[in-house]
């Protein structure tokens, strides 16, 4: 049995090298699984728009949907929940983060920029108007702090707050002991940075817009690194096996249904007395005694 195609959907971008991250990515995702069919798609941007990748698929063959992207938003829960729906046979996966692994990339990423325990951070997040996005990319901080010991926000660069500048603003004055400044904000000592850690997936608008923050270090996306094909591996084999469990399931469910009960015939008695009834009222209604 041949394994489910799987769609390897990225946002799109006009970054040249960002574009090309994403495409080693999947060339990274293929040379781990070798006979995998894996194909491009995207949700805004670039081409091929992943509903004509799920449309043109060939005919009785499922796939599988792997969002290339860090949390859960608009793009996973409508463009890829409504292509998928639109396909009998074919399944979404869930998106690359939150994953503990990703948080070991940033803090390589962040050791790599040479932050110190002093600098502040600011985790920041392309940002989504989906509430379950903040809370994902939430989680993400939480495995951050647990390999690190600096203060840390997380902030976004479109549709939550706080929105990047903010968050830089807002650490900025607390290293400068200003308002908000102290233990109970968690300030550190003087002498520290404000450091921006890129939890984007590749270089792009979001990525371009993060050293306009007022930030003295951003570090670098977290392409490139085989990490995130091992996520999206296994992101497809996870929506895969779910859907050989709801296969393997519906049948069972539907021998343990009692078959559905034929419409009662109504008794001649019960039909007999209908009429009568209505004869007699109209009999009082137009001949009252």
């Amino acid at each position: 049995m041949n394994s489910p195609i799987m769609i390897a959907c990225a946002h799109g971008t006009s970054n040249t090298q960002g574009a090309a991250e994403v495409n080693a990515l999947r060339a990274a995702i293929a040379a781990l699984r070798p006979g995998l069919d894996v194909r491009e798609a995207y949700v805004d941007v670039q081409q091929p728009d992943l509903v004509d990748v799920v449309a043109g698929l060939p005919a009785g063959e499922s796939a599988v949907v792997v969002p290339l992207l860090l949390s859960v938003g608009y793009h996973v829960k409508v463009d890829i929940a409504r292509a998928v729906k639109s396909r009998p046979g074919s399944a979404a996966a869930a998106p690359l983060g939150p994953d503990r692994r990703l948080a070991a990339l940033l803090d390589q990423r962040l050791r790599e920029a040479g932050v110190t325990d002093n600098d502040v951070i600011v985790l920041a997040a392309a940002g989504s108007s989906n509430p379950k996005a903040a809370v994902s990319v939430e989680e993400l901080l939480g495995q951050l702090q647990e390999l690190r010991s600096n203060r840390m926000v997380a902030a976004y660069g479109a549709s939550a707050k706080p929105s990047v500048p903010d968050a830089v603003a807002m650490l900025r004055e607390e290293l400068e002991g200003g308002a908000g400044a102290g233990e109970s904000a968690g300030a550190v000592d003087v002498g520290g940075r404000v450091v921006i850690a890129s939890y984007l997936l590749a270089p792009g608008y979001f990525h371009d817009q993060l050293a306009k923050a007022g930030a003295d270090v951003v570090t670098e996306p977290l392409l490139p690194s085989p990490v995130l094909a091992e996520i999206a591996l296994e992101r497809y084999d996870a929506a895969v096996a779910k859907a050989q469990e709801a296969a393997a399931a519906a049948p069972a469910q539907a021998a343990a249904e009692p078959p559905a009960e034929a419409p009662k015939a109504v008794p001649s008695e019960t039909q007999e007395g209908g009429l009568f009834k209505a004869v007699r009222r109209f009999v009082t209604k137009y001949f009252p005694r």
